[in-house]
C-alpha cells in the first residue's frame, strides 16, 4: 500500500467529491477513482458508497479514513521535526476564520506574514461555520469566544475590549448619555450574535450595570453595525478592534468612555503542540504581537 494512495483517499473523504479532489491535488478525477477503487480491490473491502450526486464513508471505509488520517499524521510528524532544524518557515499555510474577524484582523495578519516570510503560501478560509480542521486539513482556526471541549491544542492570542460607539452627529442631534441607565432614551444598534445580544452588561471599575437592550437596529454583523453607528443611527456596543484600528478614517466616538462590556478572548487552534511547523508557530506569534501591539495603542 502507498503513502500517495492514502492521501488521495483521505482528500477524497475531505473534500466530499472525486471533482474537487482532483482540482485540490491538481491531476484528474479519473486518476484519483482508479486510486481508490485499486486501494478497496486491496483491502478486499468498501470503502466508499457511490451515487452520481454523493459520496459516503461505509462503515468499514470510516474506520480506514481515521486510520489513514492517523498514519499521514504521523508522516508529517516527521516533516516537521526536519523542517525545525530549517527553521524558516515555508510551504503552504491553511488557516480559517470567522468572516468579520478574517476582515477585521486576520487578512491583515496574512499580509505582514507573507511580506515576513517569502517562502511560503497562505490559504485563508473565511467562514461563519465551525470547521473541522482535522478532517479538513487546516494548520489552525482562529476563534473568537469560548472553546468547545476538544482534543485540539489551542493558544490564547489576546482578547477583544469592547465600548461604545456613535457618531459626532448623532451626538449632536441626541445629546451623550451621561450613565448605562440614560441609553434607554437612545437609539441603540444590537449585534445579534455572539454573548451581547439582548442584554449590554457594562462594567465601572467594580460597579455594573445591566441593560436591557431595546435596540432600533439589530444586525449579525457587526462590520454592519460599527457602519449603521458611522451613518449616525445610533449607538452601538463595539469591539474596539474594529473601531480604533481604522485610525484617520474612523468617524466615531466613545460615549460613557469608563464603562466597557466583558473582554472576549480569541484563540489560535491547531491539531498538536508538540510538532508545531515554523510557518504554524511564526504566524501564530505574529498574531499574538498584533494583539499585544492594540493592547498597547489602546491604553496609551
Amino acid at each position: 500500500m502507498e503513502l500517495q494512495a492514502l492521501q488521495v483517499f483521505v482528500k477524497v473523504v475531505q473534500t466530499g467529491s472525486f471533482t474537487r479532489a482532483a482540482e485540490s491535488l491538481n491531476t484528474q478525477k479519473a486518476h484519483l477513482s482508479r486510486v481508490v477503487s485499486q486501494l478497496e480491490k486491496e483491502l478486499a473491502v468498501r470503502l466508499l458508497a457511490r451515487t452520481t450526486r454523493s459520496l459516503s464513508l461505509t462503515e468499514a471505509g470510516r474506520d480506514f479514513f481515521e486510520r489513514a488520517v492517523g498514519i499521514l499524521a504521523s508522516v508529517d510528524e516527521v516533516r516537521l521535526a526536519m523542517q525545525h532544524t530549517q527553521g524558516e518557515p515555508r510551504g503552504s499555510l491553511r488557516l480559517t476564520c470567522g468572516v468579520e474577524f478574517g476582515l477585521a484582523a486576520v487578512s491583515g495578519w496574512i499580509a505582514d506574514y507573507l511580506e515576513r516570510y517569502p517562502q511560503v503560501q497562505v490559504d485563508a478560509d473565511f467562514t461563519n461555520r465551525v470547521v473541522d480542521i482535522v478532517h479538513e486539513g487546516f494548520d489552525l482556526a482562529v476563534r473568537v469566544g469560548p472553546l468547545s471541549d476538544s482534543s485540539l491544542a489551542a493558544r490564547r492570542l489576546g482578547t477583544l475590549s469592547y465600548g461604545l460607539y456613535a457618531s459626532a452627529d448623532y451626538v449632536r442631534r441626541k445629546g451623550e448619555p451621561a450613565h448605562p441607565a440614560d441609553l434607554a432614551q437612545h437609539h441603540l444598534i444590537a449585534f445579534s450574535g455572539g454573548g451581547h445580544q439582548g442584554t449590554w452588561l457594562l462594567r465601572r471599575d467594580d460597579e455594573s450595570q445591566l441593560v436591557q437592550a431595546q435596540p432600533r437596529l439589530r444586525v449579525n454583523n457587526s462590520l454592519a453595525a460599527r457602519d449603521a453607528a458611522r451613518r449616525g443611527q445610533g449607538i452601538a456596543l463595539l469591539p474596539r478592534l474594529i473601531v480604533e484600528d481604522a485610525g484617520a478614517g474612523n468617524c466615531l466616538q466613545r460615549v460613557l468612555a469608563d464603562w466597557s462590556a466583558p473582554q472576549v478572548a480569541v484563540h489560535a487552534v491547531f491539531a498538536s503542540a508538540r510538532y508545531l511547523a515554523p510557518k504554524v508557530r511564526e504566524f501564530i506569534d505574529l498574531a499574538v504581537s498584533k494583539f499585544d501591539a492594540g493592547a498597547s495603542s489602546v491604553h496609551r
